[in-house]
């Protein structure tokens, strides 16, 4: 426990900005009443409002994220790359990466998300590769499967558990191939669906979805490809720039060759799904037939008034595009400027394999944060989820400490 705690500090102090802010007194009981700051918009309740001070001995931080490049399905140079393989290199830069912080000894559980194979043997291979990364047999392993926020679901897990004094460290991660675990249709469904509406609105084909979203909220094709025109230009000019670099670890790997069989050793270093030369007259846009949903509508604003926080405190939004319609639904029906949303390009340009998604859009997101410093103080992960769900999370820089506070004055 001692080692753990010196451990602790030393990151605290890493942590700390160089000048140090003293944290005002609480308020008295019932003081909100006479307060001159204005109600949140968010109506957070007092309970919720954001209070942060200098001291961190409660905060859960995030010391490393990395991810593999993102491949076409299929297609692309990661096509004969198995999910385990993929999630090795990532697993070893966590610990080579932090100087000797994350010691794999200490690690007290990896959680992983991941959608389209089968359950028992994905947790099965996966814990497999924590050996090839060099983990211990005292470093459990498990999966979660929330479809595209599983990545996201493993990292708040994590972050839980570490609050709940289940253990100091873990790591929160996601994969999937999208090549070699297609969706599956031909699943055995209980008949009883037929009877419940809503239940059989979980198995519409997501195209379906994306076309009612267009449909209901009247999202033209002109804007979806103009949503996805933008993803490819910023991604593509976020790759030229080197800005992925910082959050990419190089996969060493093989690509057999289609018509041969031959193999050819290669090493994987950028997203290989990108288009520099799209523009509105081509039709076909990169994006994998996953879901849809208006699930960030929803889960943003819930997210942001859960940390106490209104929508005009965020500087940076990462929300999956999962297709043009849902993006640019979500995008508008918020008001968000879009300056400040997916400025690296997203899903429709990088790519959207299921259990991945979300641990890329932290890893993604948080290396933006560093590289705009200080004034980037709060940055926010979206993406809707198959079956009618959303799912959101809030990441504060651990450097920037400051007496902010979004009261909200009782009514």
């Amino acid at each position: 426990m001692e080692k753990a705690i010196n451990r602790q500090r030393v990151l605290l102090d890493h942590l700390r900005p160089s000048s140090p802010f003293s944290s005002p007194p609480p308020p008295p009981p019932h003081s909100y009443e006479s307060s001159s700051v204005s109600a949140s918009a968010c109506l957070a309740g007092d309970s919720a409002s954001y209070q942060r001070g200098s001291v961190f001995d409660d905060d859960v931080v995030i010391v490393a994220a990395y991810r593999t490049p993102f491949s076409k399905a299929k297609r692309g140079m990661l096509k004969d790359t198995r999910a385990d393989d993929l999630i090795v290199p990532v697993l070893k830069a966590v610990i080579e990466k932090t100087n000797g912080v994350v010691d794999p000894a200490e690690v007290g559980d990896i959680v992983v998300g991941t959608v389209l194979a089968k359950g028992d043997d994905r947790a099965c291979n996966l814990r497999m590769s924590a050996f090839y990364a060099g983990f211990p047999e005292t470093v459990p392993l498990r999966t979660v499967n929330r479809q595209c926020s599983s990545g996201l679901q493993a990292v708040a897990d994590v972050a839980a558990a570490i609050k709940a004094g289940f253990y100091d460290i873990g790591i929160g991660a996601g994969v999937e191939t999208m090549t070699t675990d297609p969706m599956a249709t031909d699943i055995n469904r209980n008949p009883k669906v037929q009877i419940f509406p809503k239940a059989a609105d979980c198995l519409l084909p997501m195209g379906i979805t994306s076309e009612n979203v267009a449909e209901r909220f009247g999202v033209t094709r002109k804007e979806q490809d103009q949503a996805a025109v933008d993803s490819h230009r910023k991604a593509a000019a976020a790759t030229a720039a080197g800005k992925f670099k910082d959050e990419i670890i190089p996969v060493a790997t093989k690509i057999v060759d289609p018509k041969t069989g031959e193999e050819k050793p290669i090493i994987v270093s950028v997203d290989d799904g990108i288009r520099p030369d799209t523009s509105l007259a081509f039709t076909a846009v990169g994006v994998d037939p996953a879901v849809m949903g208006v699930g960030p509508v929803a889960a943003i604003p819930a997210a942001v008034k859960s940390a106490g926080l209104e929508l005009d405190n965020i500087n940076l939004f990462e929300i999956n595009e999962a297709f043009g319609s849902q993006f640019v639904y979500c995008q508008k029906k918020l008001g968000l400027d879009p300056e400040k949303i997916n400025v690296n390009g997203g899903a429709m340009a990088i790519g959207h394999p299921l259990g991945a998604t979300g641990a890329r859009c932290v890893a993604t997101l948080l290396h933006e944060m560093k590289r705009r410093g200080r004034d980037c103080r709060f940055g926010v992960i979206s993406m809707c989820i198959g079956t009618g769900m959303g799912a959101a999370a809030v990441l504060e820089r651990g450097d920037v400490v400051d007496d902010l506070r979004n009261v909200n004055t009782a009514m």
